[in-house]
């Protein structure tokens, strides 16, 4: 039997199973605590390769994600619920990360539980975070992703554009 490439196979994640009812709303302040898991959950990590240790989130690099979010100008987070649970985030902040463009433009980091890929929540959360961001006047939005990453294939599907790209990652801007 023809394995599938390991891409596809992630895409394919998540068919055949009903969709679980969602709804994606403004995080509450109280749940902020929760970014840290999805920092951890929003890390690429190849098919074949381990997960880093999650010690890895206190790295400087990351902390910018989370360190006292909710206190910035730009801060703004959306979260889907399914059954009372939080399973999946999308935040933004103006920030110095990997998909930093420049000091007016929110970069945004988005994760959903493995369980939950593949019904169409983190198009939801993406959509509801960038009119959150419009409502706040931000014109564009930036993130940084890992080019095998499968979440690619949403960016591009969501109007975001390639503007600059390493060997590993792509840095994508998206008009608001």
């Amino acid at each position: 039997m023809k394995r599938l490439d390991p891409i596809v196979e992630m895409l394919k994640e998540g068919e055949g199973k009903p969709a679980p009812h969602f709804e994606v709303r403004i995080m509450k302040e109280t749940e902020y605590p929760v970014l840290k898991d999805f920092l951890y959950e929003a890390i690429f990590v190849p098919e074949g390769e381990e997960a880093p240790e999650r010690s890895i989130l206190e790295q400087p690099e990351l902390q910018v994600y989370i360190s006292d979010f909710g206190q910035g100008e730009g801060d703004c987070a959306v979260s889907a619920i399914v059954d009372g649970k939080i399973i999946g985030v999308a935040w933004s902040r103006i920030m110095d990360d990997y998909g930093h463009i420049d000091d007016e433009t929110p970069s945004l980091a988005i994760a959903v539980y493995k369980d939950y890929r593949g019904n169409g929540i983190g198009k939801e959360l993406l959509s509801f975070l960038l009119s959150c961001m419009k409502e706040k006047g931000y014109k564009q939005v930036s993130l940084s992703v890992q080019k095998q990453n499968p979440a690619v294939r949403l960016y591009k599907k969501t109007g975001f554009i390639t503007v600059k790209e390493t060997d590993e990652e792509y840095i994508m801007v998206r008009t608001i």
